[in-house]
């Protein structure tokens, strides 16, 4: 198969180039802003006809969150747009989708892990073109997967663990949130997941959603405690409340997504948050 990544100079899309590197059966193209633009229909055309691409995986984003409420036009092109771009040049080319979207489609007042089926009520800007996003999806691939996945994080790129270890080897404490709960999620755990999804793509018909995190629940407060300790760095980790440190664009307070279905019809086990964690944090120089 031809597989088409975009998006590959971020976290996900580096796990992925990782994961290939070791073995791949498949021709599987790299792409970035500078090799194609996914928001220009006539350079997606064009890169579909002359690559003859069977599988696009997409792990572009505008992902920087507060930026999103700022720069709307831009998130609306990048969350929004380029689905819709590449969902119709997958269904004129009989190509199936595999795109990755956001717990930030939840507004975050369940109480219970959300399900793929429950209601949908983004409060922010990335949010809302995230799902849009989505929407496109569905109404104009004919074949393809969406993964909703939380809090990502990876050995590559800029994340929170890397921000968290960069600030407690600066400073005597930091003040992180303890009342948004959530899961985080190990990009190369799910690139594994994108991988296994894709021997199964070619047994579906129409689109289908899923979630992906790693197993347990945690506050952002107990994620940077976990990161701090493992990696023994002297500062002290002390919980807020979201209302302490107002940022841009809204949160929800509880982005915990139900994973039975991956486990259940793509036969995915699922690593725990903390083994996830200390697997990549042995990989990042102290």
């Amino acid at each position: 198969m031809n597989i088409l990544v975009t998006g590959s100079n971020g976290q996900l899309g580096s796990e992925l180039k990782y994961l290939y590197s070791i073995s791949s059966d498949n021709n599987i193209i790299f792409t970035d802003i500078d090799e194609l633009d996914i928001t220009n229909e006539k350079a997606v055309s064009n890169f579909f006809n002359n690559n003859k691409i069977n599988v696009v995986i997409n792990c572009a984003a505008y992902t920087n969150v507060d930026k999103c409420e700022i720069e709307q036009e831009q998130a609306n092109k990048l969350n929004t747009m380029a689905c819709k771009i590449l969902s119709k040049q997958c269904a004129s080319h009989n190509a199936a989708i595999i795109h990755i979207s956001t717990d930030y489609v939840y507004d975050g007042n369940n109480h219970t892990p959300y399900i793929e089926t429950d209601f949908t009520n983004p409060n922010s800007i990335y949010g809302k073109t995230k799902l849009h996003g989505e929407k496109m999806i569905e109404e104009f691939a004919t074949t393809g997967i969406i993964i909703r996945t939380s809090w990502l994080y990876s050995s590559y790129g800029h994340n929170f663990i890397k921000t968290m270890m960069k600030f407690g080897k600066e400073r005597d404490e930091l003040r992180v949130v303890f009342d948004q709960i959530g899961t985080p999620t190990y990009a190369r755990d799910l690139a594994k997941v994108i991988i296994k999804g894709l021997s199964e793509i070619t047994f579906m018909e129409g689109t289908h959603i899923f979630h992906y995190s790693n197993e347990g629940v945690c506050s952002w407060y107990d994620f940077a405690k976990e990161i701090i300790n493992y990696k023994n760095i002297d500062c002290k980790i002390i919980p807020i409340e979201t209302k302490d440190y107002p940022l841009p664009a809204p949160r929800p307070s509880y982005s915990v997504m139900n994973k039975a279905k991956i486990k259940e019809e793509l036969g995915v086990e699922i690593p725990n948050w903390k083994d996830s964690l200390f697997e990549c944090l042995d990989l990042i120089e102290d």
